[in-house]
Protein backbone atom coordinates (compact mmCIF):
# COMPACT_ATOMS: atom_id res chain seq x y z
CA UNK A 1 0.00 0.00 0.00
CA UNK A 2 1.30 3.92 -0.74
CA UNK A 3 3.15 5.49 2.44
CA UNK A 4 4.35 8.43 3.15
CA UNK A 5 7.76 9.16 2.28
CA UNK A 6 8.27 11.77 5.44
CA UNK A 7 6.94 11.74 8.68
CA UNK A 8 4.95 14.19 10.47
CA UNK A 9 7.31 17.07 12.02
CA UNK A 10 5.30 17.87 14.74
CA UNK A 11 5.65 16.30 17.90
CA UNK A 12 3.46 15.00 20.67
CA UNK A 13 2.15 13.06 23.34
CA UNK A 14 -1.72 12.33 22.13
CA UNK A 15 -4.12 13.58 24.59
CA UNK A 16 -7.48 12.52 25.90
CA UNK A 17 -9.73 10.63 23.32
CA UNK A 18 -13.12 12.08 23.39
CA UNK A 19 -15.70 9.06 24.54
CA UNK A 20 -18.77 10.01 23.80
CA UNK A 21 -20.49 12.68 21.57
CA UNK A 22 -20.61 16.41 22.71
CA UNK A 23 -24.40 15.89 24.13
CA UNK A 24 -23.73 13.06 25.60
CA UNK A 25 -21.58 15.42 28.10
CA UNK A 26 -24.18 17.89 28.31
CA UNK A 27 -23.17 20.54 25.61
CA UNK A 28 -24.49 21.78 22.47
CA UNK A 29 -22.60 20.73 19.38
CA UNK A 30 -20.92 24.67 18.97
CA UNK A 31 -19.51 24.13 22.76
CA UNK A 32 -16.97 22.26 22.41
CA UNK A 33 -13.50 23.93 22.66
CA UNK A 34 -12.28 26.49 19.96
CA UNK A 35 -7.92 26.44 19.91
CA UNK A 36 -7.41 29.24 17.12
CA UNK A 37 -3.85 29.53 16.29
CA UNK A 38 -2.80 32.32 14.37
CA UNK A 39 0.61 34.07 13.63
CA UNK A 40 0.02 36.16 16.57
CA UNK A 41 -0.19 33.42 18.72
CA UNK A 42 -2.57 30.66 20.42
CA UNK A 43 -6.14 31.56 21.85
CA UNK A 44 -8.68 29.56 23.25
CA UNK A 45 -12.18 29.99 22.98
CA UNK A 46 -15.78 27.86 22.52
CA UNK A 47 -16.68 26.71 18.46
CA UNK A 48 -19.95 29.07 19.04
CA UNK A 49 -17.46 32.24 19.29
CA UNK A 50 -15.96 30.74 15.41
CA UNK A 51 -17.48 34.27 13.65
CA UNK A 52 -15.33 36.25 16.57
CA UNK A 53 -12.68 34.74 14.60
CA UNK A 54 -13.62 35.36 10.89
CA UNK A 55 -13.88 38.85 8.63
CA UNK A 56 -17.07 39.65 5.62
CA UNK A 57 -15.83 38.06 2.38
CA UNK A 58 -14.08 34.77 3.78
CA UNK A 59 -15.37 31.58 2.68
CA UNK A 60 -15.97 27.71 4.58
CA UNK A 61 -15.72 25.05 2.59
CA UNK A 62 -17.96 22.49 3.84
CA UNK A 63 -18.24 18.84 2.98
CA UNK A 64 -21.60 17.92 2.41
CA UNK A 65 -21.50 13.91 2.46
CA UNK A 66 -23.27 12.52 4.65
CA UNK A 67 -22.03 9.36 6.83
CA UNK A 68 -23.57 5.87 6.10
CA UNK A 69 -23.49 2.97 8.29
CA UNK A 70 -20.43 1.33 7.20
CA UNK A 71 -19.38 -1.56 9.77
CA UNK A 72 -21.38 -4.79 10.20
CA UNK A 73 -20.44 -8.24 12.04
CA UNK A 74 -19.33 -11.05 10.12
CA UNK A 75 -17.55 -14.03 10.18
CA UNK A 76 -14.38 -15.59 8.52
CA UNK A 77 -13.50 -19.01 8.44
CA UNK A 78 -16.34 -19.38 11.15
CA UNK A 79 -14.60 -17.19 13.11
CA UNK A 80 -16.44 -13.59 14.07
CA UNK A 81 -15.03 -10.60 12.73
CA UNK A 82 -16.55 -6.79 11.89
CA UNK A 83 -16.35 -6.01 8.47
CA UNK A 84 -16.01 -2.08 7.59
CA UNK A 85 -17.35 -1.30 4.08
CA UNK A 86 -16.00 1.92 2.09
CA UNK A 87 -16.45 3.17 -1.46
CA UNK A 88 -18.23 1.14 -4.34
CA UNK A 89 -15.47 1.48 -7.14
CA UNK A 90 -16.68 1.93 -11.05
CA UNK A 91 -16.92 -2.05 -11.70
CA UNK A 92 -18.79 -2.27 -8.94
CA UNK A 93 -16.53 -4.01 -6.22
CA UNK A 94 -16.14 -2.46 -2.57
CA UNK A 95 -13.22 -1.26 -0.46
CA UNK A 96 -13.27 -3.30 2.86
CA UNK A 97 -11.55 -3.46 5.95
CA UNK A 98 -11.17 -6.78 8.25
CA UNK A 99 -11.12 -5.46 12.28
CA UNK A 100 -11.68 -7.60 15.19
CA UNK A 101 -14.55 -8.53 16.83
CA UNK A 102 -16.69 -6.84 18.88
CA UNK A 103 -15.20 -3.71 19.20
CA UNK A 104 -12.98 -3.18 15.81
CA UNK A 105 -10.13 -1.97 17.71
CA UNK A 106 -7.51 -3.83 15.79
CA UNK A 107 -6.99 -4.78 12.30
CA UNK A 108 -7.26 -8.30 11.28
CA UNK A 109 -4.12 -9.43 9.01
CA UNK A 110 -4.22 -12.66 8.57
CA UNK A 111 -6.44 -12.56 4.91
CA UNK A 112 -6.07 -14.01 1.78
CA UNK A 113 -7.39 -12.82 -1.68
CA UNK A 114 -10.52 -15.70 -2.71
CA UNK A 115 -11.61 -15.66 1.11
CA UNK A 116 -15.15 -15.09 1.78
CA UNK A 117 -16.47 -12.88 4.22
CA UNK A 118 -19.88 -14.10 5.18
CA UNK A 119 -22.56 -11.19 6.08
CA UNK A 120 -25.99 -13.05 6.88
CA UNK A 121 -26.49 -14.47 2.95
CA UNK A 122 -24.31 -11.92 1.46
CA UNK A 123 -21.38 -13.09 0.13
CA UNK A 124 -18.12 -10.31 0.15
CA UNK A 125 -14.91 -12.35 -1.83
CA UNK A 126 -11.78 -10.62 -1.07
CA UNK A 127 -10.05 -9.80 -4.44
CA UNK A 128 -6.19 -7.82 -4.84
CA UNK A 129 -5.15 -5.64 -1.93
CA UNK A 130 -6.34 -1.90 -2.10
CA UNK A 131 -5.51 0.66 -3.23
CA UNK A 132 -2.35 -1.09 -4.98
CA UNK A 133 -2.26 -4.60 -6.46
CA UNK A 134 1.64 -4.36 -5.59
CA UNK A 135 0.57 -4.14 -1.91
CA UNK A 136 1.69 -7.16 0.27
CA UNK A 137 -1.05 -9.95 -0.28
CA UNK A 138 -2.24 -11.58 3.12
CA UNK A 139 -0.19 -11.87 6.06
CA UNK A 140 -0.31 -8.14 6.73
CA UNK A 141 -2.34 -6.34 3.80
CA UNK A 142 -5.38 -4.67 5.70
CA UNK A 143 -7.39 -3.37 3.09
CA UNK A 144 -9.37 -5.07 -0.01
CA UNK A 145 -10.90 -4.44 -3.08
CA UNK A 146 -13.99 -7.15 -2.58
CA UNK A 147 -16.78 -8.69 -4.98
CA UNK A 148 -20.35 -8.91 -3.27
CA UNK A 149 -22.57 -11.42 -4.10
CA UNK A 150 -26.19 -10.06 -2.64
CA UNK A 151 -27.03 -6.61 -1.42
CA UNK A 152 -24.46 -5.81 0.77
CA UNK A 153 -25.95 -1.95 1.21
CA UNK A 154 -28.94 -3.71 1.93
CA UNK A 155 -28.00 -5.62 5.18
CA UNK A 156 -25.88 -2.50 6.25
CA UNK A 157 -29.08 -0.32 6.75
CA UNK A 158 -30.19 -2.78 8.24
CA UNK A 159 -28.15 -4.67 10.85
CA UNK A 160 -24.87 -1.92 10.48
CA UNK A 161 -24.23 0.96 12.46
CA UNK A 162 -21.87 3.71 12.22
CA UNK A 163 -17.73 2.76 12.22
CA UNK A 164 -16.57 3.12 15.74
CA UNK A 165 -13.38 2.13 17.16
CA UNK A 166 -12.18 1.01 21.02
CA UNK A 167 -12.03 4.46 22.52
CA UNK A 168 -15.95 5.54 22.25
CA UNK A 169 -17.62 4.21 25.81
CA UNK A 170 -20.94 2.87 23.57
CA UNK A 171 -22.36 2.53 20.51
CA UNK A 172 -23.87 6.09 19.34
CA UNK A 173 -26.75 6.48 16.30
CA UNK A 174 -25.87 7.39 12.92
CA UNK A 175 -27.79 10.55 13.65
CA UNK A 176 -24.75 11.23 15.76
CA UNK A 177 -22.10 10.85 13.02
CA UNK A 178 -24.02 13.75 10.87
CA UNK A 179 -23.25 16.95 10.36
CA UNK A 180 -25.57 19.96 9.61
CA UNK A 181 -23.91 19.75 6.00
CA UNK A 182 -24.51 16.25 5.41
CA UNK A 183 -26.85 15.73 1.81
CA UNK A 184 -25.16 13.61 0.10
CA UNK A 185 -24.74 9.72 1.50
CA UNK A 186 -21.85 7.91 1.09
CA UNK A 187 -19.21 8.83 3.72
CA UNK A 188 -17.60 5.31 5.25
CA UNK A 189 -16.82 7.43 8.12
CA UNK A 190 -17.81 11.03 9.47
CA UNK A 191 -16.50 14.59 8.07
CA UNK A 192 -15.94 15.26 11.44
CA UNK A 193 -14.49 18.84 11.41
CA UNK A 194 -18.14 20.12 10.16
CA UNK A 195 -19.76 18.54 13.80
CA UNK A 196 -19.74 21.88 15.43
CA UNK A 197 -21.59 23.79 13.44
CA UNK A 198 -25.08 23.99 14.06
CA UNK A 199 -28.10 25.90 12.41
CA UNK A 200 -27.82 29.01 14.10
CA UNK A 201 -24.15 29.53 14.19
CA UNK A 202 -24.23 28.91 10.59
CA UNK A 203 -26.70 31.77 10.90
CA UNK A 204 -24.95 33.95 12.37
CA UNK A 205 -21.86 33.16 10.43
CA UNK A 206 -23.98 34.42 6.86
CA UNK A 207 -25.22 37.13 8.63
CA UNK A 208 -21.47 38.47 9.27
CA UNK A 209 -20.95 38.05 5.54
CA UNK A 210 -19.06 34.37 5.93
CA UNK A 211 -19.97 32.32 2.53
CA UNK A 212 -19.94 28.85 2.28
CA UNK A 213 -18.75 26.72 -0.41
CA UNK A 214 -19.74 23.31 -0.70
CA UNK A 215 -18.02 20.56 -1.62
CA UNK A 216 -18.29 16.35 -1.74
CA UNK A 217 -15.58 14.17 -0.59
CA UNK A 218 -16.88 10.64 0.10
CA UNK A 219 -14.49 9.38 2.98
CA UNK A 220 -12.96 5.91 3.41
CA UNK A 221 -11.11 4.47 6.00
CA UNK A 222 -9.90 6.83 9.23
CA UNK A 223 -8.00 4.04 10.21
CA UNK A 224 -4.04 4.00 8.43
CA UNK A 225 -1.35 3.18 9.98
CA UNK A 226 1.49 5.16 10.73
CA UNK A 227 3.00 6.25 7.72
CA UNK A 228 -0.08 5.43 5.42
CA UNK A 229 -1.16 7.91 2.90
CA UNK A 230 -4.99 8.20 2.94
CA UNK A 231 -6.17 6.00 -0.06
CA UNK A 232 -7.89 7.19 -3.58
CA UNK A 233 -11.31 9.53 -2.39
CA UNK A 234 -14.57 9.97 -4.46
CA UNK A 235 -15.28 14.05 -5.08
CA UNK A 236 -17.30 16.32 -6.21
CA UNK A 237 -16.15 20.38 -6.41
CA UNK A 238 -19.62 22.12 -8.08
CA UNK A 239 -19.05 24.74 -10.90
CA UNK A 240 -20.93 27.26 -8.60
CA UNK A 241 -18.21 27.04 -5.02
CA UNK A 242 -15.53 26.76 -7.76
CA UNK A 243 -16.85 30.64 -8.90
CA UNK A 244 -17.35 31.37 -5.39
CA UNK A 245 -13.80 30.26 -4.14
CA UNK A 246 -12.23 32.08 -7.09
CA UNK A 247 -13.86 34.99 -6.40
CA UNK A 248 -13.43 35.55 -2.67
CA UNK A 249 -9.67 34.82 -3.24
CA UNK A 250 -9.70 37.48 -6.20
CA UNK A 251 -11.51 39.70 -3.32
CA UNK A 252 -8.76 39.75 -1.13
CA UNK A 253 -11.07 36.74 1.49
CA UNK A 254 -9.45 34.14 2.93
CA UNK A 255 -10.19 30.43 1.70
CA UNK A 256 -11.08 27.98 4.89
CA UNK A 257 -11.36 24.74 4.79
CA UNK A 258 -13.79 22.78 7.20
CA UNK A 259 -11.62 19.66 7.66
CA UNK A 260 -8.88 17.67 5.84
CA UNK A 261 -11.77 16.43 3.48
CA UNK A 262 -12.65 19.61 2.24
CA UNK A 263 -9.15 20.74 1.96
CA UNK A 264 -8.47 17.46 -0.48
CA UNK A 265 -11.50 18.22 -2.05
CA UNK A 266 -10.50 21.95 -2.90
CA UNK A 267 -7.20 21.04 -3.81
CA UNK A 268 -7.55 18.17 -6.21
CA UNK A 269 -9.60 20.68 -8.86
CA UNK A 270 -6.83 22.97 -9.16
CA UNK A 271 -6.00 24.21 -12.67
CA UNK A 272 -3.45 27.29 -13.20
CA UNK A 273 -4.25 28.43 -9.93
CA UNK A 274 -7.79 28.63 -9.74
CA UNK A 275 -10.62 26.24 -8.43
CA UNK A 276 -12.33 24.50 -11.71
CA UNK A 277 -15.70 22.16 -11.27
CA UNK A 278 -14.19 18.88 -10.65
CA UNK A 279 -15.32 15.52 -9.67
CA UNK A 280 -14.00 11.48 -9.77
CA UNK A 281 -11.28 9.59 -7.69
CA UNK A 282 -8.57 11.90 -5.97
CA UNK A 283 -5.09 10.39 -5.50
CA UNK A 284 -4.17 14.10 -4.43
CA UNK A 285 -1.85 14.12 -0.69
CA UNK A 286 -1.53 17.16 1.19
CA UNK A 287 1.78 17.65 2.88
CA UNK A 288 4.54 20.06 3.65
CA UNK A 289 6.48 19.03 0.66
CA UNK A 290 3.23 18.69 -1.87
CA UNK A 291 1.45 22.35 -0.44
CA UNK A 292 -1.94 23.30 -0.63
CA UNK A 293 -2.53 26.21 -3.47
CA UNK A 294 -5.61 27.62 -2.51
CA UNK A 295 -6.59 26.72 1.11
CA UNK A 296 -5.69 29.52 3.71
CA UNK A 297 -6.96 28.54 6.56
CA UNK A 298 -8.16 25.02 8.37
CA UNK A 299 -10.91 24.41 11.23
CA UNK A 300 -10.34 20.39 12.04
CA UNK A 301 -10.53 18.37 14.56
CA UNK A 302 -7.44 16.77 16.53
CA UNK A 303 -5.24 13.78 14.78
CA UNK A 304 -3.14 11.53 16.43
CA UNK A 305 0.80 11.48 15.73
CA UNK A 306 1.95 10.30 12.78
CA UNK A 307 -1.27 10.35 11.35
CA UNK A 308 -1.19 11.32 7.46
CA UNK A 309 -4.10 13.93 8.56
CA UNK A 310 -1.64 15.58 10.74
CA UNK A 311 0.68 16.71 7.60
CA UNK A 312 -1.97 18.18 5.84
CA UNK A 313 -2.38 19.89 8.61
CA UNK A 314 1.19 21.27 8.99
CA UNK A 315 1.10 21.72 5.00
CA UNK A 316 -1.94 24.35 5.79
CA UNK A 317 -0.92 26.17 8.92
CA UNK A 318 3.35 26.06 8.73
CA UNK A 319 5.22 23.56 11.52
CA UNK A 320 5.82 26.25 14.47
CA UNK A 321 2.36 26.86 14.23
CA UNK A 322 0.96 23.46 14.51
CA UNK A 323 3.56 22.23 17.02
CA UNK A 324 2.40 25.64 19.10
CA UNK A 325 -1.45 24.45 18.91
CA UNK A 326 -0.53 20.67 19.58
CA UNK A 327 1.42 21.90 22.66
CA UNK A 328 -1.39 23.79 23.89
CA UNK A 329 -4.00 21.35 23.50
CA UNK A 330 -2.34 18.70 24.99
CA UNK A 331 -1.62 21.19 27.87
CA UNK A 332 -5.41 22.38 28.28
CA UNK A 333 -6.74 18.61 27.94
CA UNK A 334 -8.23 19.16 24.62
CA UNK A 335 -10.16 16.17 23.35
CA UNK A 336 -9.41 13.81 20.11
CA UNK A 337 -10.97 12.34 17.52
CA UNK A 338 -14.58 12.57 15.53
CA UNK A 339 -16.64 13.87 19.03
CA UNK A 340 -13.66 16.18 20.22
CA UNK A 341 -12.41 19.88 20.66
CA UNK A 342 -11.93 21.74 17.26
CA UNK A 343 -9.14 24.60 16.21
CA UNK A 344 -9.24 27.14 13.85
CA UNK A 345 -5.60 27.47 12.38
CA UNK A 346 -4.62 30.32 10.40
CA UNK A 347 -1.18 30.47 8.40
CA UNK A 348 0.42 33.11 7.01
CA UNK A 349 -0.37 31.95 3.50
Amino acid sequence: MTMLSEAPGVHFEASVFAPQPAEARGLARDEVRLLVGTSHGVAHARFRDLSEHLRAGDVLVVNNSATVNGEIDATLHGFDVVLHVAARLDDGDRVVELRSAPDAARAVLDAWPGDVVLVGEERVTLGEPWPMTSSPTGGGNRLWRARVRGDLDAALERAGRPIAYGYLDRRYPLAAYQTVFGTRPGSAEMASAGRPFTEALVTRLVASGIAFAPVTLHTGFSSQEAGEAPGPEWFEVPEPSARLINAARTGGGRVIAVGTTATRAIESAVSAGRVVGSSGWTHRVITPAAPPEIVDGLITGWHDPHASHLLLVEAVAGRALTQAAYDQAVKHGYLWHEFGDSALLLGQR
